[in-house]
């Protein structure tokens, strides 16, 4: 009976996924699951009660047990190799009796193994195949909508989201600000990749061959005099988007609009999507750039988080 209502539940989400967002995202959980223990169900930001107030100092609907083998599974996924009881327990601040009991529970649910070679604490294949149902059933849009409100909220500018699909950037959503009606975005679902923030920042991220496949098979249209035309100028501005975090549109797509762009991570570090803020010259001055830049990073790296992502580490 137990093992039948999981089958029915994982059945039920994976009924739920957006199915825009698994044909664009190109989800592989043989790839990606062992990384989302240590991403999603490890990082994922603590829960809010109604009132705002951290629902774990909620104490009277808390389980303190089941807290405590969450937390040694969390400590567990975010160590790389086995952990012995000594280790586990101080890492817990538990006692080692009641380490070696949770770990046991855990154990015979299949979320943590014994490793007799190693003699030591292993995540188990019962987390795994949690980590891949997340990667199934997740959905960019819907994670990335509530940070779109916000940002927008905050910039008083349009917010873009967009991926890279044959060489371009298709915008999946948009939302408009108070003074969206005064910019002259463009009604598009894609647009070139060399000439735009969020192809830029989808651009950063992508191995420099394959940059240069796309700018070979979909060229270097020239839309305005701020147009990157040029192959070595694209590979100069990538890296200064990898160095700062976002990528800038300098009237390159439309003389008189501006955007500020930053990637979207997946589990291997891999950009998987991009947010950005767009509006016009005169209100996105150079004075406001680098605020501007700093704000669309810390969303898109909320999103990242909220997916189970990682954001890579600069060498």
């Amino acid at each position: 009976m137990k093992a039948q209502a999981r089958t029915s539940s994982m059945t039920s989400n994976s009924m739920t996924a957006g199915t825009m967002a698994r044909r664009i995202i190109h989800d592989d959980p043989s790839e990606g699951a062992a990384a989302i223990i240590k991403t999603a169900i490890i990082e994922t930001p603590r829960v809010k009660n109604d009132n705002g107030k951290d629902a774990k100092a909620d104490r009277g609907q808390v389980v303190q047990s089941l807290c405590r083998a969450l937390n040694i599974l969390t400590i567990l996924g975010s160590n790389d190799g086995p952990m012995t009881l000594t280790e586990l327990s101080e890492a817990a601040n538990l006692s080692p009796s009641t380490t070696h009991r949770l770990l046991t529970t855990l154990q015979y649910e299949r979320y943590v193994r014994f490793d007799q070679s190693a003699r030591g604490w292993v995540v188990g294949v019962q987390a795994y195949m949690t980590g891949a149902n997340f990667l199934k059933t997740r959905n960019l849009v819907d994670v990335a909508r509530p940070r779109m409100r916000r940002l927008m909220e905050e910039s008083s500018e349009i917010v873009n989201l967009a991926v890279e699909e044959n060489g371009e950037a298709l915008y999946l959503a948009r939302v408009g600000g108070p003074r969206a009606a005064q910019v002259a975005v463009p009604q598009t679902d894609r647009t070139l990749l060399h000439c735009s923030a969020v192809g830029k920042a989808l651009l950063a991220g992508m191995p420099e061959t394959k940059v240069q496949t796309i700018v070979t098979q979909r060229g270097m249209r020239q839309f305005t005099r701020s147009t990157l035309s040029s192959l070595p100028a694209l590979y100069r501005d990538l890296t200064l988007v990898r160095t700062r975090g976002y990528a800038l549109d300098q009237e390159e797509r439309v003389s008189g609009l501006r955007c500020v762009a930053a990637p979207i991570f997946d589990e291997n570090s891999r950009v998987m999507g991009a947010l950005s803020l767009s509006g016009s010259s005169r209100r996105i001055e150079d004075a406001r750039l680098r605020a501007l830049g700093e704000m669309v990073k810390r969303a898109a790296a909320a999103v990242t988080q909220e997916l189970g992502g990682r954001v890579p580490v600069p060498n």
